[in-house]
């Protein structure tokens, strides 16, 4: 029944939170559900047949649970089951709702950042082998020259709260070094992990002078209000009663501690299961 609801957010772990925050602060008035598949995160080392199977089903219980509209705010999600969804599930299981990621609108800012048009992704396993980003940049501004980086150990020190840590200082040096010393031409570095923001103070301290370091957050809520714009079909089916609801399939109390190092305040979450 495609009534007034909600607009649902997805991620696999609690990097998304950093994209709902931005999101929400651009659309107050909207309501929100976000979903965490946090007892299966992270999704950065899995199979693309894995994530599509695991994204799918998050996708199904938003639309379940009555969003009309649903942002996959994680890069690996975006870049292995986001194309799948929209044209072959969608058709069938909802066709008048919708599912957007989070890569085409960081794609589309990244050639008015970029003086040298050399440019550096920094993200998961999944989404660096992927090369989503390298593709969609292509697509659109061919002369642009894409390096990716994998950066394994980012997420895990992120979600257990060790981002501050002097271990931190180590994986975070080495894979900016690496990804410099690949392309010295470099000056804009893409954060493609909704996780990576919590590393900012560490990334900054091994970047040279005159390069940008690009978050999706803002870019990403800007590309949305965007979309509400051209599609009011859309945005009056959008419930605007400025109210949030979390879930999770992690416990509770793992979820209420670890978001609220994202949100910097407490949440009320209910456990779900998937599949």
């Amino acid at each position: 029944m495609d009534s007034s609801g909600f607009i649902g957010i997805f991620d696999s772990g609690y990097g998304g939170l950093t994209i709902f925050n931005k999101i929400r602060q651009a659309l107050p008035l909207y309501s929100y559900l976000y979903l965490g598949d946090n007892a299966r995160a992270p999704y950065g080392t899995r199979s693309f047949e894995v994530v599509y199977r695991f994204t799918l089903q998050a996708v199904r219980r938003l639309f379940c649970e009555g969003c009309q509209l649903v942002i996959l705010a994680c890069n690996t999600a975006s870049a292995k089951a986001l194309r799948t969804i929209q044209q072959k599930d969608l058709p069938e299981i909802a066709p008048m709702r919708r599912v957007l990621g989070v890569i085409r609108p960081t794609v589309e800012a990244i050639d008015a950042i970029s003086r040298s048009k050399h440019v550096g992704v920094l993200g998961t396993n999944g989404t660096i082998s992927s090369e989503s980003y390298n593709i969609e940049i292509k697509k659109l501004f061919p002369h642009i020259i894409t390096t990716g980086e994998a950066c394994p150990m980012w997420v895990p020190l992120v979600e257990n709260n060790e981002f501050a840590s002097p271990g931190a200082d180590y994986f975070v040096g080495k894979h900016i070094n690496h990804i410099l010393a690949a392309d010295p031409l470099i000056d804009t570095l893409i954060l493609a992990c909704t996780h990576y923001p919590l590393l900012i103070d560490k990334i900054v301290r091994y970047l040279p002078v005159g390069i940008t370091l690009f978050e999706q957050g803002e870019h990403v809520a800007r590309s949305l209000v965007d979309y509400l714009r051209r599609h009011p079909e859309m945005d009056s089916r959008l419930e605007k009663q400025g109210t949030c609801r979390f879930m999770t399939t992690e416990s509770r109390d793992k979820f209420t501690e670890t978001a609220s190092i994202f949100l910097n305040q407490s949440v009320e979450v209910e456990q779900i299961t998937l599949g």
